[in-house]
């Protein structure tokens, strides 16, 4: 699968999930790099560069893709041979996907230890991690519950429910605006998310930050699955995450929509949920409180910091 279809598919939600994004992502820059003939680097690496902006300008607000293609792009810049840059490529490839594919194990055992045997868990969009935790506690012996939202105006909240019902998990399928009524049901809420700021706040599906304020007036526990690769490096350099919104026509058709000149049709795809909501982010390293997030930063995806002080340093030797 080539750059252009890739890109298209994950443009197109055919390809959807931040994970999934990341590793079909790094898999075509694989293939791409494998297919391009020449022994120049600086040629390789223009096609490479090129093929990488392609896929980065497909959804903008998951920092998982600009995060796994700079992990498998980046050591590109040394190559002394274009052999050696596809090799670089390849083992880069492999193993994010290898760390990704295990991350979602692991979060999914963390996840499951904070579901208790009878509780009623609320999800929203469809997550492979927070998935990952409702299976991995039901398939542990735990007698659970599951509530999940349609997740309009895509519906993957049949997907959710699709892989639920596989798990043989009871699950309670509710339009979206139907979860403050259930809230004092739910023991649980798990979500994924698409980015975590340095502050801890997530960037996730429309309509996760009214599911975790009615969960804290609740008083409802409100938890986050993510990989270590979906937290935001450059936040902490005060970039904002960009909020994606869709075509009009996922929400109305153009045919009826022609019939209102008088509205605007608005079709943002993610919100962004205050830290002061969410009780623990779970990621692959352990569970930890939203303040945490700086440390993940700074421990595991430092490399935009790093490059920033480069920069600023340039800069600042420039004007003395």
């Amino acid at each position: 699968m080539l750059i252009d279809e890739t890109a298209e598919k994950i443009r197109t939600m055919e390809i959807r999930g931040a994970g999934l994004i990341a590793r079909s992502a790094v898999i075509a820059l694989k293939e791409y790099g494998n297919s391009i003939e020449t022994s120049s680097c600086d040629v390789f690496l223009s096609e490479m560069n090129c093929a990488s902006e392609k896929l980065l300008k497909t959804r903008p607000t998951a920092v998982s893709l600009p995060n796994a293609v700079h992990f498998v792009m980046k050591p590109l810049k040394s190559m002394v041979s274009v052999k050696e840059g596809k090799q670089i490529l390849s083992e880069r490839t492999d193993a994010f996907v290898r760390r990704s594919e295990d991350a979602v194990r692991q979060i999914g055992i963390i996840g499951a230890r904070l579901i208790s045997d009878g509780d009623v868990v609320m999800t929203h969009c469809n997550s492979q991690v927070a998935l990952a935790c409702i299976i991995e506690a039901k398939q542990s012996g735990k007698d659970i519950e599951v509530f999940a939202t349609e997740v309009r105006p895509r519906n993957q909240g049949l997907l959710t429910i699709k892989a639920l019902n596989e798990a043989d998990i009871k699950t309670n399928y509710i339009v979206d605006s139907a979860a403050r009524y259930f809230m004092n049901d739910v023991d649980l809420v798990i979500v994924g998310t698409d980015a975590v700021t340095v502050n801890g706040a997530v960037v996730n599906k429309i309509g996760t930050s009214q599911i975790a304020l009615a969960a804290h007036e609740a008083r409802t526990r409100f938890v986050v699955a993510a990989e270590t690769y979906k937290f935001a490096p450059r936040t902490v350099l005060g970039d904002r995450i960009e909020i994606e919104e869709r075509p009009t026509d996922e929400v109305l058709s153009d045919d009826i929509a022609a019939g209102f000149p008088n509205v605007r049709i608005r079709n943002p795809s993610f919100d962004v949920t205050p830290a002061s909501y969410i009780d623990l982010i779970v990621t692959e390293m352990g569970a930890i409180p939203p303040v945490m997030a700086y440390t993940v930063i700074r421990d595991y995806l430092g490399w935009e910091i790093d490059e920033f002080n480069k920069i600023f340093e340039i800069d600042h030797r420039d004007q003395e």
